[in-house]
């Protein structure tokens, strides 16, 4: 019965116009990302041209360079693996994180979800990007330190809507029977409950990831970014300097953080309308308000 729901999704995923235009542009992301090394195999920091070489004006340099004399497009690339690897590694142990709150207070029982509520709405008070910019500036700007800053501070919405799912579904039928079964707690929290409550939290991850390539960028933007390797985000801080005479060292970057954020939340409106068609159905049906 799950493969058949699962089979019946991924037709409705594939025939939805907002997951193809949203996997296509993802899939020139990573595929840019992964022959980075291949099209410019050089230092994307290293200084090949003219500095203010504008796009379209030097057949070697499509995209321009910057005001340092670093080609643009190399940078693109190469930041393409950067701010797809921050935003899907963050948003790994944000989920894993989040998972295990949000099981164990929905499952356990009242009083370790008041424990675990009250640790999940601690990380709450403090805004996630202000606490982020404190761990990167105290464990120093690094890829690996801003992973971690980034997953660290994401996992509360994942945490709420998990244990959300897992109170809804603990005294369902299937449940009570694995429990009649003498199923062991283990087997119960990630053999029967977390497969029925994935739909929902894997259309939430799709919009943690592209939170987290926001953040990193946001980050490289201040200059908390990590100096030895190059990002969408540095590229527009580093852009910032000749804004006003040289605009497309910030726009180009600018643009691609934008198809990135636009393809994964347009998949996962796509993967959200395909798993849960009944709601879609029925507010497509919904009575025209009275005028």
């Amino acid at each position: 019965m799950t493969l058949r729901i699962g089979l019946l999704a991924t037709l409705r995923l594939l025939r939805a116009p907002s997951a193809a235009i949203g996997a296509a542009i993802l899939a020139l992301l990573l595929g840019a990302a992964a022959t980075a090394g291949w099209l410019y195999p050089g230092d994307p920091l290293e200084m090949v041209g003219a500095p203010f070489t504008w796009p379209g004006s030097d057949a070697e340099f499509p995209a321009g360079t910057d005001l340092m004399g670093r080609d643009i497009l190399a940078g693109l690339f190469h930041g393409a693996r950067v701010s797809l690897l921050v935003g899907g590694a963050s948003a790994a142990i944000a989920l894993g994180i989040g998972l295990l709150v949000g099981a164990f207070a929905g499952y356990a029982g009242p009083r370790t979800d008041a424990v675990l509520m009250r640790v999940t709405e601690l990380f709450q008070t403090v805004p996630s990007f202000l606490l982020a910019i404190v761990l990167v500036a105290i464990l120093g700007p690094s890829l690996s330190t801003i992973i971690f800053a980034l997953g660290v501070t994401s996992w509360t919405g994942i945490a709420r809507l998990t244990r959300g799912e897992f109170i809804a579904l603990r005294e369902r039928e299937f449940v009570r029977a694995a429990q009649a079964l003498g199923a062991g707690h283990a087997r119960i929290i990630f053999r029967e409950i977390l497969p029925n409550a994935l739909p929902p939290i894997i259309v939430t991850t799709a919009v943690l990831v592209a939170n987290a390539i926001l953040s990193e960028a946001g980050l490289s933007f201040l200059g908390l970014g990590d100096p030895n390797v190059v990002s969408w985000g540095s590229m527009v801080g580093a852009g910032r300097e000749a804004l006003r005479t040289a605009w497309y060292m910030t726009a180009l970057p600018g643009l691609t953080i934008m198809a990135a954020v636009l393809a994964l939340n347009l998949l996962s409106d796509a993967i959200n309308d395909a798993l849960n068609p009944k709601l879609r159905r029925r507010t497509a049906t919904a009575p025209a308000p009275a005028r």
